[in-house]
């Protein structure tokens, strides 16, 4: 699994989305002095700027859908979320779960956990991408495993052969047309519906 570097901190560019006043300020001054690139939004805008890894977001439902409109448009790029709250009731950790926060900074702010709340984001934010990675590998490795045995029952019943034939024939059609098995897999499943629809047809 990826680790999670410390001095890549220093690559990361913030943008934290409060309103100006003395706590917003402690956090951009803090992410300085990490060597963080950092930029103040507010209000926050419908699309947040480019290459933004991570945003330090003001939780409140005033800002709630706008916060959650630039979020989804950022699409694949979407930052991590630290939510600076003021305080904690069940409401306000409804909206933290709702933008998926991977941490909490709370206010008022002290310079103590700011760097340690940005450790724990980024390294959860490392995880989840590397695990989910994972995930679909293994999805689509099982989706192309399904795929070779639908169309090994398929030669196996029209051309009457085993099914080590049957992968034999697959794998080496595969390597004739320097394709994948499961692209291959994938041409004898597409003719033998196309053959069965013929047949089919008045």
């Amino acid at each position: 699994m990826a680790q999670f570097q410390l001095k890549s901190l220093r690559d990361l560019f913030v943008v934290v989305a409060h309103p100006p006043d003395p706590d917003s300020q402690l956090v951009i001054q803090q992410f300085e002095r990490i060597g963080c690139r950092t930029e103040a939004a507010w209000p926050i805008p419908r699309d947040l700027p480019p290459s933004t890894d991570v945003i330090v977001a003001a939780i409140g439902h005033d800002h709630h859908k706008a916060l959650k409109t630039s979020l989804k448009r950022a699409g694949s790029s979407r930052p991590d979320v630290i939510a600076l709250a003021d305080y904690e009731n069940p409401a306000m950790l409804e909206l933290m779960l709702d933008l998926e926060a991977l941490a909490v900074i709370s206010k008022p702010v002290r310079p103590f956990g700011i760097l340690t709340n940005l450790v724990v984001a980024r390294n959860l934010s490392i995880t989840n991408k590397t695990l989910l990675a994972r995930i679909r590998r293994l999805e689509s490795r099982m989706e192309g495993q399904k795929k070779i045995a639908k169309a090994k029952s398929i030669l196996m019943e029209t051309q009457a052969i085993s099914e080590k034939d049957a992968y034999k024939i697959i794998r080496e059609q595969a390597m004739t047309k320097r394709i994948s098995i499961d692209e291959m897999a994938d041409a004898v499943i597409y003719a033998h519906d196309l053959l069965s629809g013929r047949t089919n047809d008045p």
